[in-house]
Order: structure tokens, then C-alpha cells, then sequence
């Protein structure tokens, strides 16, 4: 399939690794393993609407400052569109449009009733103030405000956005319809309307597809070396919740490096240690300094890339010593690293199943919202694993009956279900 799309411009630089492309990529795989018409091929290729806005922005010195907002609606032939917003200095429109489609994949694959999409502001979200963020985020979704809905497309919190961007931009959208619209968004604190179990969603997500990946080997978490590149939302609970369960985290890094420790790292400890210095993490007691790029390689038994997509690539996946590599992150793992890893017998819990746990409390949060009626953490927590042990089934059931890769067996079901909506709705007009 040619991977141009009339919607969105082409990437000049032909060393970068477009993750639209490496979508697209993964699309075609499944469209040849569903043996998928063309035509059908075609319109789940291309987004339905890509949005770019203006956003004047006066920052506190009084300057104004005109940023570009993203938002793009992959599909909705299974539902309303639902995808985070992300605030981060790398956001590009093929970035977001390939995280709009992985998010269609994700949503049809775990069974919720959505289509994906994905928004975003090439912004670092430190460079500015509190009152500046809430005035781009207030912005931003007044300019979205006839694109998006409980119906239509719902946002949630993404990297560099959290419950805080969310509650603003639930306000905003209130205030222009004029009245209290909580299913507009998800991941909103709670007493605006959010979902208990909503902050170590994602986290918790990856700790049952690592769980359920063990006992399929005869193992447990019990005693299991673990390292997790990012140590932020969703590594910093998945660590915590792995290492409740018996887990060895060996190594976890940010941004700026991370750290290392032979008989295991005290998660709990950490974090403390962690909130008391600034979000960092390196001088921790009896561990030692290592790279992202050298906690990639470390000997351990799992490996949870839970930071920015393309870290493992051809130019370190032979030197990959896991047995299992579950995608916190989206898109770690690139396309030729990937079968790479799976020649050497390596397993990859692709980022569609892996990291679902997010969207699911999401769901959840939005079916609470439609229904005024909430449930407490134990049901939420209970609802989500039970959602995520079934994906991790049929994965695993299609990997066999079909003797395909998890991720192309992932991808098969979510592409599939889809596909098949699409052709019972037919075309308009």
C-alpha cells in the first residue's frame, strides 16, 4: 500500500522513522493475513478528519504566541472517536495521525464500543506557567468545540497532560453548551466527575498482559527480573504494582538516565525518594547510574519500554536480552526490530494489548459519566482486568490457530473487527 495519505504532508528527512508509516505497515500485514479488499484497505488507511487550529497564547510576560493544535479522528465506525491530547515538544501530525489508527486497533481489540483518535501541541509543557497551560488548554478545545462530545469525541489526558489539563478543558466545553458535560473527556479528577482506579489504569494494564504472559510459560511474577525504561505514569505504577506482586525491578530511568540494582530496586522507597528531589531519581541509595540505551540491553527476563516510541530499533534489538518484551509505551518496538526479536524467539506484547488498560478506565469513566451512577475501585479494577485477560486470550488463541506473531495476531482481530463493522454498514452514500 502506498503510505501517502492526501491528509497529511510527507516527512522529508528520509532517515527519520515515521510511526504513521510503521502503522501503516502493521495495517497491511493484518490486511493481508484477513486477505481484506482493496477499497477497504484504502478507507481504514486514511484518517477521517485531521484538524489543525491556531492558538494565540499571551504568556505572562504579555507576548503573544501562536502554537498549532492537532486533532485527528481516525474512525468512528465502531463508535465515537476517543483518544488522548498530548503536550510535547516532539508532537508532529503524522505522530499523532499513527497513534489515532493504533488507537482504532486498541479499542476494537479489547471490544469497546470507540473509534480512535489523538491530539497534541508541540509544546514543552515546562516552558510555561500554570496560568499559561490553562490558557492553551482552554483555547485549544474552544477551537475543537464542534469536533468534539460525548457523542462525537472524547479526549483524555496524554504525555504531558494530566487530570489538571483535563478538568480545564471539561469546563470549557461545559460553559459553551452551558451546562456540566462530564463525559465530554475522561481522566478528570474525581470530583468533577473521573473514575477511581483512572490513575494506575494504564500501569495496572501492563502488569495482567505480563502476568498472563508468565503463567503461559509456567512462571510467575514471583522473583521475575524486570527493568522499565520511564519511570513516569505508567512505568512508575506499573513498577509498583509489579513489585507488589513479588516482581525484582532491577532498573528504571527518566528522561535523564536511570538507575540500576542487581538484587532489585525498592519501588516504594523510590517514589518517595523520587517526590522529595524534583521527579529524579538518579543518587538513589545502593544503585548505580546507567543510560536508557544500557538499560535496554540489561540481562532480565522482561523489559517494559514505557517511554518514547522507536527505542528498540536494528541497531540494538540483537543486543536485547529479555525473554519478553511488553509495550507500555506506543510504537518502542520499530517494524524491523520487531521481527528481529520474534526470529530469536523473543516475545512481544505489542502496544495495542499491552498498554489498553488506559482506554479501558476511560471507557469505564465514560460509561459512569453517561449514567451519573459510580462505581467503586474494587468494580473498576475488576471490570478492566477481566477486559484485558480476554484480548490476551484471543491473542494468544489467534497467534496459534493462525501461527503468526502476538502483535500481527493483535492486530487481526482489531483490524478485522472493524473491517467487518465497516462492510455491515456498508458506504455512504
Amino acid at each position: 500500500m502506498d503510505k501517502t495519505s492526501p491528509l497529511l504532508p510527507e516527512i522529508p528527512s528520509p532517515a527519520y522513522i515515521c510511526p504513521f508509516d510503521q502503522a501503516c505497515s502493521y495495517l497491511d500485514a493484518a490486511a493481508k493475513e484477513l486477505k481484506l479488499d482493496q477499497g477497504v484497505l484504502e478507507i481504514l488507511s486514511n484518517p477521517r478528519k485531521v484538524v489543525t487550529v491556531s492558538i494565540p497564547v499571551k504568556r505572562d510576560s504579555g507576548e503573544i504566541q501562536i502554537l498549532a493544535g492537532h486533532r485527528v479522528q481516525h474512525c468512528n465506525v465502531l463508535g465515537p472517536h476517543k483518544g488522548g491530547i498530548r503536550f510535547h515538544p516532539a508532537v508532529t501530525l503524522r505522530e499523532v495521525s499513527a497513534l489515532a489508527m493504533l488507537m482504532t486497533w486498541k479499542c476494537a481489540l479489547l471490544g469497546i464500543p470507540y473509534g480512535g483518535a489523538k491530539g497534541g501541541i508541540a509544546i514543552n509543557p515546562k516552558s510555561y506557567s500554570i496560568n499559561e497551560l490553562e490558557r492553551i488548554s482552554r483555547r485549544y478545545i474552544s477551537e475543537l468545540i464542534k469536533d468534539i462530545g460525548p457523542s462525537v469525541d472524547i479526549p483524555a489526558p496524554d504525555m504531558g497532560t494530566s487530570a489538571r489539563e483535563m478538568a480545564w478543558m471539561m469546563d470549557t466545553y461545559s460553559v459553551n453548551i452551558g451546562h456540566a458535560v462530564p463525559g465530554v473527556v475522561t481522566g478528570k479528577p474525581l470530583s468533577i466527575g473521573g473514575s477511581l482506579g483512572r490513575e494506575m489504569a494504564t500501569g495496572r494494564g501492563v502488569m495482567i498482559i505480563v502476568r498472563e504472559a508468565l503463567k503461559d510459560k509456567g512462571k510467575s511474577l514471583e522473583g521475575t527480573r524486570i527493568a522499565i525504561q520511564g519511570f513516569g505514569n505508567v512505568g512508575g505504577a506499573a513498577a509498583e504494582l509489579l513489585h507488589q506482586a513479588g516482581a525484582k525491578i532491577i532498573a528504571v530511568s527518566t528522561g535523564s538516565g536511570g538507575i540500576f540494582a542487581e538484587n532489585g530496586l525498592d519501588i516504594p522507597q523510590l517514589k518517595a525518594y523520587q517526590k522529595e528531589n524534583n521527579r529524579k531519581i538518579s543518587g538513589f541509595s545502593k544503585t548505580q547510574p546507567i543510560s536508557n540505551a544500557e538499560l535496554l540491553t540489561l540481562p532480565c527476563d522482561v523489559l517494559i519500554p514505557a517511554a518514547l516510541e522507536n527505542q528498540i530499533t536494528q541497531k540494538n534489538a540483537d543486543r536485547i536480552q529479555a525473554n519478553i518484551i511488553a509495550e507500555a509505551a506506543n510504537g518502542p518496538v520499530t517494524l524491523e526490530a520487531n521481527l528481529s526479536l520474534e526470529a530469536r524467539g523473543v516475545t512481544v506484547l505489542p502496544d495495542i494489548l499491552s498498554n489498553a488498560g488506559g482506554v479501558v478506565v476511560s471507557y469505564l469513566e465514560w460509561v459512569q459519566g453517561l449514567s451519573y451512577l459510580f462505581w467503586d475501585e474494587e468494580k473498576v479494577n475488576g471490570e478492566m482486568e477481566n477486559l484485558m485477560v480476554q484480548a490476551y486470550r484471543k491473542v494468544m488463541q489467534q497467534s496459534q490457530e493462525r501461527k503468526i506473531s502476538p502483535r500481527l495476531a493483535a492486530y487481526v482481530l482489531g483490524v478485522g473487527r472493524v473491517a467487518q463493522a465497516l462492510k455491515d454498514r456498508g458506504l455512504y452514500p
